[in-house]
């Protein structure tokens, strides 16, 4: 879906793959066939945007074989579908019963994952629609944090220059300009917006930025606009971001909303659950001493593992039009005021936006889909829902 903004400038709302479980390039083109049209033709939407995810062994197929390539560009059109971005966060396996720490392998530091990126980025070039000169690949804030030293972190600012350089390369030869966006999550060595900071301008080259995910951003309890202005204010560029929602619970010390959290404690992926005392709230950027957490949800929920005299938060992406019954509920008002923020002043501080519910099989099972229809039914409603925040802020919905 596109927009254009009253500057002039056109911003791209799409929708992310990673909901789909698939590894293989078959796989990808059966999403295509049986869940994103679908999308598109509920929204009553000629064209629809999709944040491709793309697992290892897809990637390497594209890549191999250009009449591939040229085939999943043809099924794109055919479906009415558009990529101008993708997400490179997962390397494989998204879709296995347990993923948890998986997904920060490899990291930075190895060399997997610059010829990951670099293959996303070659493949993204060739997928762009043919008016659109633009894309972006979000990607995991460097590495889970017990992984990492010294020779990590140079490894992975090596890692990041050369993938600029051929960045640069990649826009001499196609025409195409791809950036890179470093998505800070909680327990990342970049948890936060500001633990960006200092990586990226070290790097200081404008293919590499950072990705905004709206939940990551609510569950480190972060203010969206002293966040974004510290971005800013280092020149920090903002490729991409993701608009997803956490999980909150105001009143985590009474017994029904710790059985009411208890439901969303699951074995697929990681719920880092956070803290923060409320006199310490008032601040734009929680400092490390203050925000107190655990690495998933159900150990948060284990006796005095964590404060209970304030809000939690857990890193689970919850649909954004349906937030859970009371006594919990989303941070989708961090999600406006962000995306406020994004694309409601003078220039959108960036042009690419999408959402990002990747748990919904991973929902509490009176919540779940039950079926292609009902996902299909709720992605859409999604959509909807980050379509009228945007025309509310005066964005213009175009064909």
């Amino acid at each position: 879906m596109r927009f254009r903004h009253p500057d002039g400038t056109t911003v791209h709302l799409s929708y992310c793959t990673n909901v789909h479980p698939a590894e293989t390039l078959d796989g990808v083109l059966a999403q295509l066939r049986d869940h994103c049209e679908p999308v598109r033709r509920r929204l009553g939407r000629d064209r629809l945007g999709i944040g491709l995810w793309l697992a290892h062994e897809a990637a390497r197929a594209l890549t191999s074989d250009p009449a591939a390539l040229r085939g999943l560009r043809a099924e794109l059109d055919r479906r009415g579908l558009e990529v101008v971005t993708l997400n490179g966060f997962p390397y494989e396996g998204f879709g296995a019963d347990e993923v948890k720490h998986r997904v920060y392998r490899p990291d930075w530091a190895e060399p997997e994952r610059l010829s990951h990126t670099t293959d996303l980025a070659r493949l993204l070039a060739a997928l762009l629609p043919d008016d659109v000169t633009e894309g972006s690949v979000s990607t995991l804030p460097l590495a889970w944090r017990t992984r990492w030293d010294e020779h990590s972190a140079t490894a992975a600012r090596t890692a990041l220059t050369t993938l600029a350089e051929r960045l640069d390369a990649l826009e001499e030869l196609t025409g195409k300009s791809v950036r890179i966006a470093l998505e800070p999550e909680p327990g990342c060595i970049v948890e936060t917006t500001a633990d960006a900071i200092g990586p990226l301008t070290d790097i200081a080259h404008p293919r590499i930025g950072i990705c905004v995910d709206t939940c990551h951003l609510a569950t480190s309890f972060e203010q969206p606009g002293p966040a974004l202005d510290a971005l800013t204010a280092a020149g920090v560029t903002i490729p991409k971001a993701q608009l997803s929602a956490a999980l909150h619970a105001e009143h985590p010390h009474l017994p029904d909303v710790r059985a009411a959290l208890a439901a969303f404690a699951e074995p697929r992926f990681l719920h880092q659950t956070r803290t923060l005392p409320r006199a310490l709230r008032a601040g734009g950027t929680p400092s490390a001493a203050g925000l107190r957490g655990t690495d998933d949800l159900h150990e948060a929920l284990a006796a005095d593992a964590l404060p209970d005299a304030a809000p939690w938060r857990a890193h689970f992406h919850v649909p954004l039009h349906a937030p859970p019954a009371p006594p919990l509920t989303s941070t989708l008002p961090v999600l406006r005021d962000t995306l406020a923020r994004l694309a409601g002043g003078p220039t959108p501080l960036t042009r690419h936006l999408e959402v990002e519910t990747y748990t919904w099989q991973a929902l509490p099972d009176t919540q779940r889909p039950r079926s292609r229809a009902q996902l299909a039914d709720g992605i859409a409603a999604e959509l909807t829902l980050a379509r009228d925040l945007l025309t509310d802020l005066g964005l213009k919905e175009l064909p």
